[in-house]
């Protein structure tokens, strides 16, 4: 649990401050160059999900993130395991991140438009969406949840393994 909180906690200060920088250090059009072009800082304003899938429906956003925010809630109740803390940490703490902005920024509660800044290969999202640490979170912890249900790691600190069943042999079954 410890690690789940301080994950959440870190996860949330770290978004938010970077898009306090860039709202108040980036320009909406003139996109800083860094990297040698493989990354670009563009300041965007997304009413939608990744690749503004769904810019129309910007309230259903936050009543997701409150279900997203319950489940984990329910899957801590066993939680045992630093790994599992990790990726529930980074969901939940993109979760929250995201969700501040749609709260709590413009054009208003439930329809705020989340701050994206970060952009590869090209500077508008030409190659890839435009996204920000809450994302970044987010995609972390899900392939990080996939990894270690693949591998067998539950939440509880256990560890599925693979055992053949027992064969009975031909005089046991007669007896």
């Amino acid at each position: 649990m410890a690690v789940l909180a301080a994950t959440v906690v870190v996860a949330v200060a770290v978004d938010q401050w970077t898009k306090h920088l860039s709202t108040e250090n980036l320009v909406p059009g003139e996109p800083v160059r860094i990297l040698g072009g493989l990354v670009y800082l563009s300041l965007l304003r997304n009413s939608g999900a990744a690749f503004s899938l769904g810019s129309d429906y910007t309230w259903i956003f936050p009543l997701i993130t409150f279900v997203v925010v319950g489940v984990i809630g329910w899957m801590t109740l066993r939680l045992r395991s630093v790994p599992w803390g990790l990726s529930l940490g980074l969901v939940l703490g993109g979760a929250i991140g995201n969700l501040i902005d749609r709260l709590f920024r413009a054009p208003g509660p439930l329809h705020g438009h989340v701050v994206d800044m970060i952009s590869v290969f090209g500077p508008y999202g030409e190659k890839f969406a435009v996204f920000n640490i809450a994302d970044s979170c987010l995609t972390v912890g899900v392939v990080l949840a996939v990894v270690l249900e693949l591998t067998g790691r539950q939440r509880d600190g256990t560890r599925l393994t693979k055992e053949k069943p027992v064969e009975k042999s031909t005089s046991e079954e007669t007896a």
